[in-house]
C-alpha cells in the first residue's frame, strides 16, 4: 500500500496537542451557556415572534430539548470514534449520504458558523459602546472601533495556536459560568418558601404541552454548537476517546446549567410569564438589579452580570472562530473550496488564510452595519442587535438543518455496518429524535417569523443550493479524512477506506493508487 499518511500535497494542521480540556472549551465555548441563558430562555418561556413557549414549564421543554441533543450527541459521539479530521460535521454527513450532500452540508454549516461569529464581533462592539454609556455616560469610543478592537484581538489569539484559543475559551467561559450559576443558586435561595416544583409539571403551561413543544423548538437552539469539538479532532491527543466525552460533557453541563437558569429566572418573577416578558429581552439584567427596584442583587451585581455576560460572548466569538476556520480549511483541503483557503502557518499549524477570510468578512460585516443603518433594520432596536439577530437566525437556522442531515445519514451509514441487534435499533432511535428535535427547531425558526429575520432562513436555503452547485461543479479530491490514515480508524472500514473510494451509496468506484494527488 502506497505510504499516503505524510502525503505534502495535503496539508495539515498543528500537532496533536489539545487535551480532554481543550476540547470541552471548544464545544462550551461556543454554545455560549451564560449568553444563551440571558437571552435564549426567554425565547423558551414564550417571548418570541409566535408567543408561543413552555411557560412556567420552561424547564420541561429545557429537559425534551436536552434528551434530543444527547441524541444528536450520540450520534456524533459514533462519528467522531472514527473520523478524526478537521471536517467535523461535513465528514459526518459525507458518510451517510454521499460526498456531494457532504460537500453542500459543510458549505452551509461553517457559512452558518462564520456568520455566527462575524454577527457576535458586532453585538460585542455594541453592547460595550452601550453599556459603558448607560453605566457611566461615557462611551469612550464609537461601536465600530469596539468592535474592531474585538477582530483584533480575536484574529490575533487564533493565529497565535489553537491551544491559546482553547485555553482563553476556557478562562473565558469558567469564569462567566461560574459566577452567573452563583447568581441563580442565589436567586433560588432568596425566593426560600416561594419555590415551587410547578415549572416542572407540564400541567403548569399555559398553553399546555402544545406551549412546552414551542419551548422545546427554541431550547434545541440554547444547545447549538455542542458539537463542535469535533472540529478539533485533527489537533487532539487520543481524539478517539476525548471528542465524544467532549461532546456529551458539553450536552450534559449544558442541560443542568440551562435547567437551573430556566427555573431560576421563572422563580425570580414569581412564576409569572407576563412578568418576564415585561422585563424585556434580558430578564437576567432585571433580576440583577436592586431590591429597590425589584431584582436580586444590587448596581455592582448588575455590573458583574454585564461584564460575565461580555466574557462569555467573547468566548462564543473564540469558539465560532476557531470552528469556522477549521471548517474553511478543510473544504479548502479537500479543494471544495479554493486551495488557498488552505494554507496553514508552518511555525504554528493554524489556517491562516482561513483565519485571514474571517477576519475581512467581521470588518465588512462592521463596515456594513455601520454605513447602512437601514439594512435588516428592526423598530425600537439598535442596529447592530438587528445585525446580530439576523446573523444568529442564518447560523442557528443552518446549523439544525445540519443536523438534520446527519440524522438521516447517520441510518444508512451505520446501516451499513455488521452491528448487533441492540446498536442498530439505538442507531434508529437517536437519529429519529434528532430527526424529530431538529425538525422542529427547523419550524420554530419560521414559524410567524417576520422580516427581515425571516431572509436569514431563506438566505440559508439559497446558501446550501449554492453548496449543491459547488459539489457538482468542482471535482474535488479524496477528502482527507479518508486519504490521510490517521484521520480515519473506523475499525471496520479502514482497510476498505484506506484502498478504496467510495461513491454517494458507498460502493467502491476506484482504487485510490490510481487517481492522482
Amino acid at each position: 500500500m502506497a505510504h499516503v499518511e505524510h502525503s505534502p500535497a495535503y496539508e495539515r494542521l498543528g500537532e496533536r496537542r489539545l487535551g480532554l480540556l481543550d476540547v470541552v472549551a471548544q464545544s462550551v465555548g461556543f454554545l455560549g451557556p451564560v449568553f444563551s441563558a440571558a437571552f435564549l430562555i426567554p425565547l423558551v418561556v414564550g417571548v418570541n415572534a409566535s408567543s408561543k413557549g413552555g411557560g412556567v414549564a420552561a424547564p420541561v421543554s429545557v429537559i425534551i430539548a436536552a434528551v434530543g441533543i444527547f441524541a444528536l450527541g450520540w450520534l456524533v459521539s459514533r462519528y467522531a470514534r472514527e473520523v478524526h479530521a478537521a471536517g467535523g460535521l461535513y465528514d459526518y454527513v459525507s458518510r451517510g449520504l454521499g460526498e456531494r450532500a457532504g460537500v453542500a452540508s459543510g458549505i452551509l454549516y461553517y457559512a452558518g458558523v462564520l456568520l455566527l461569529s462575524i454577527g457576535l464581533i458586532v453585538l460585542i462592539g455594541g453592547y460595550v459602546h452601550d453599556t459603558m454609556l448607560s453605566e457611566f455616560h461615557k462611551a469612550v469610543m464609537p461601536q465600530w472601533a469596539w468592535s474592531l478592537i474585538v477582530v483584533v484581538l480575536l484574529v490575533g489569539i487564533l493565529f497565535t495556536g489553537v491551544r491559546i484559543s482553547t485555553r482563553t475559551q476556557l478562562a473565558l467561559a469558567l469564569i462567566s459560568f461560574l459566577a452567573v450559576s452563583a447568581f441563580f443558586i442565589s436567586v433560588i435561595v432568596q425566593v426560600g418558601s416561594h419555590n415551587s416544583l410547578a415549572p416542572f409539571r407540564p400541567s403548569s403551561s399555559a398553553q399546555g404541552w402544545s406551549g412546552i413543544f414551542f419551548g422545546v423548538l427554541y431550547g434545541v437552539l440554547l444547545f447549538v454548537g455542542f458539537e463542535t469539538a469535533a472540529n478539533l479532532a485533527e489537533e487532539a491527543r487520543e481524539p478517539r476517546r476525548t471528542i465524544p466525552i467532549a461532546v456529551l460533557a458539553s450536552a450534559g453541563i449544558a442541560a443542568v446549567f440551562f435547567v437551573v437558569a430556566a427555573y431560576a429566572q421563572i422563580a425570580g418573577f414569581g412564576f409569572s410569564v407576563k412578568a418576564i416578558t415585561g422585563a424585556a429581552a434580558a430578564p437576567l439584567f432585571a433580576l440583577g438589579a436592586p431590591k429597590t427596584a425589584g431584582g436580586y442583587g444590587g448596581t455592582w451585581i448588575d455590573r458583574g452580570l454585564e461584564l460575565v455576560v461580555l466574557l462569555d460572548m467573547l468566548a462564543v466569538a473564540m469558539g465560532t472562530g476557531v470552528a469556522g476556520t477549521r471548517g474553511v480549511f478543510a473544504l479548502a483541503r479537500d479543494r471544495r473550496l479554493p486551495s488557498p483557503l488552505a494554507r496553514v502557518s508552518p511555525s504554528r499549524g493554524t489556517p491562516v488564510a482561513a483565519i485571514a477570510l474571517l477576519g475581512a468578512l467581521a470588518v465588512a460585516n462592521i463596515l456594513v452595519t455601520q454605513l447602512w443603518p437601514s439594512l435588516l433594520a428592526l423598530p425600537g432596536t439598535a442596529h447592530y442587535f438587528a445585525i446580530f439577530t439576523w446573523d444568529s437566525t442564518f447560523g442557528g437556522f443552518a446549523l439544525v438543518v445540519v443536523y438534520l442531515l446527519m440524522s438521516v445519514g447517520a441510518v444508512l451509514s451505520f446501516a451499513r455496518r455488521k452491528e448487533g441487534a441492540g446498536m442498530k435499533v439505538a442507531t434508529l432511535l437517536a437519529a429519529a429524535l434528532g430527526f424529530l428535535i431538529t425538525g422542529g427547531a427547523i419550524f420554530g425558526s419560521i414559524y410567524k417569523v417576520t422580516k427581515p429575520t425571516i431572509y436569514a432562513p431563506i438566505a440559508a436555503g439559497a446558501v446550501l443550493a449554492v453548496g449543491v452547485v459547488v459539489a457538482f461543479a468542482t471535482k474535488g479530491r479524496t477528502p482527507a479524512s479518508l486519504h490521510l490514515e490517521d484521520l480515519a480508524v473506523n475499525p471496520e472500514l479502514a482497510r476498505l477506506e484506506s484502498l478504496s473510494v467510495l461513491d454517494d451509496h458507498g460502493g467502491i468506484v476506484a482504487d485510490r493508487h490510481s487517481l492522482p494527488e
